[in-house]
């Protein structure tokens, strides 16, 4: 008897736990999908607020949406296409999926009632602009502004209730600009990248378009793919896609925007990352220094040594000085100008120092110079006299007298002593 009730409340809390979960989770299951019991369905509703996380999707941004390990959220860009359109809206119902649709102004206009069914359906409806330009990364905001607004007005203008349209954005061929971002976050309006593509716009294959979404959604492990409701490859390809889905246990996520009715989904900064840091992985940069803010600028005094502990009766190493030694330099005189004056070009004030030497030397040599140039003129001189005194008997002799008649009147004219006569000159003149 204890045995079985111990079963029996073993079950009832286990019965009553998963009613609570089933009550506790705002969005449908496979179960809640009339005539598709084997349905995918949707697993969660995400509530996001666009100011606080503006920029999503790992294709480009750093942040994605806060999903856990094995959770998709599905995107369709382009629409609405009734051709198209319709069908991928009929394959998302017969699953019980709930997606988000970014719409061009311009097929919101050709067909307003396509938009009007997404929003009867429960899906999340944004903008991707007017005309779908592949221009958005060149464009000035003269060009942008208009193109964002017109998508906004005439996708609003198809709907029966304007509320209903999401402030998500997700720009043409993703070809992403500061200043673009930048005017869609000012108006509260989330941006928009994705986690991972299909390719389903190139011409490819439905069954290539099937490979790559389950392969790289494989890679990531979870996150936002990107898809378009106006491709037949799609269409195709689409029913393979949710039933690997199903078949790899991955979970579909519903994301709509924060009101003041419903607010955001609780999460930590942490979660908006694709594959947040964990202990075991380590870091390559340093983290880096909080910035501390501190309640009060006042510094506190210097330290005296006091609050030091130091004995007051200790004698330093060094000794002080007295008055008396601290006056010295002002008893002493004022030293004397001419104290302090060198002769100029003074060979004793360059020989005190080594690297003068050699210039006290040169002075000392050119002092020298003209002494012995003195001497070398002297000597000259000299040599020049007795040169001319040896000469003077032979110029005497071929004058024939003439010097002497002549030589009397001017040596006394300019004072000077007269030449001697010699007596050999004499005797040859009377032969």
């Amino acid at each position: 008897m204890i045995g079985s009730s111990v079963v029996v409340r073993t079950r009832s809390w286990i019965v009553l736990c998963l009613g609570l979960l089933t009550v506790g989770t705002p969005a449908a299951f496979a179960a809640d999908c009339p005539g598709h019991p084997d349905a995918l369905g949707t697993s969660r509703t995400l509530v996001v607020d666009p100011h606080e996380h503006p920029r999503i999707g790992t294709m480009q941004y750093r942040e994605t949406l806060p999903l856990k390990d094995h959770e998709v959220v599905l995107t369709f860009d382009d629409g609405p296409l009734p051709k198209y359109s319709n069908q991928v809206l009929q394959i998302l119902a017969d699953e019980c999926i709930k997606a988000t649709f970014f719409i061009i102004g311009g097929q919101a206009k050709a067909n307003p009632e396509g938009v009007r069914k997404l929003v009867a359906a429960g899906h999340t409806v944004g903008t991707h602009s007017m005309n779908h330009p592949l221009t958005f990364d060149r464009m000035p905001i003269e060009k942008f502004e208009p193109e964002i607004n017109g998508g906004i007005e005439w996708t609003s203008a198809a709907m029966t209730d304007p509320s209903k349209l999401a402030p998500f954005f997700r720009i043409p061929g993703l070809m992403r600009a500061e200043g673009v971002e930048n005017y869609l976050i000012s108006r509260g309006i989330q941006v928009w990248s994705a986690d991972f593509p299909a390719d389903d716009w190139r011409h490819v294959s439905s069954d290539r378009v099937y490979q790559l979404a389950i392969q790289r959604l494989e890679a990531k492990g979870k996150g936002i793919l990107l898809l378009h409701d106006i491709q037949a490859r799609t269409v195709a390809a689409l029913p393979k896609i949710i039933r690997d889905l199903k078949a790899r246990g991955y979970r579909i996520v519903h994301v709509v925007p924060a009101t003041a009715e419903r607010p955001a989904t609780p999460t930590t900064p942490v979660e908006w990352l694709l594959h947040p840091p964990t202990e075991t992985v380590p870091i390559a940069r340093w983290p880096a220094v909080p910035n501390f803010v501190f309640t009060q600028t006042q510094t506190l005094p210097a330290p005296s040594l006091a609050d030091l502990n130091a004995q007051t009766g200790h004698q330093p190493l060094l000794p002080r000085r007295t008055m008396a030694q601290a006056n010295v330099a002002a008893t002493l005189p004022v030293p004397d100008r001419d104290l302090f004056a060198i002769p100029e070009g003074s060979v004793e004030v360059l020989l005190s120092t080594t690297l003068s030497r050699r210039a006290a030397t040169r002075l000392a040599m050119a002092a020298e110079t003209p002494r012995a140039a003195k001497g070398k003129a002297a000597k000259s001189q000299a040599h020049r006299t007795a040169h001319a005194a040896h000469g003077a008997p032979k110029h005497a002799a071929q004058a024939k007298g003439t010097v002497a008649r002549n030589t009397a009147p001017k040596s006394t004219a300019q004072g000077a002593a007269p030449r001697p006569t010699r007596v050999a000159s004499l005797k040859k003149r009377a032969q």
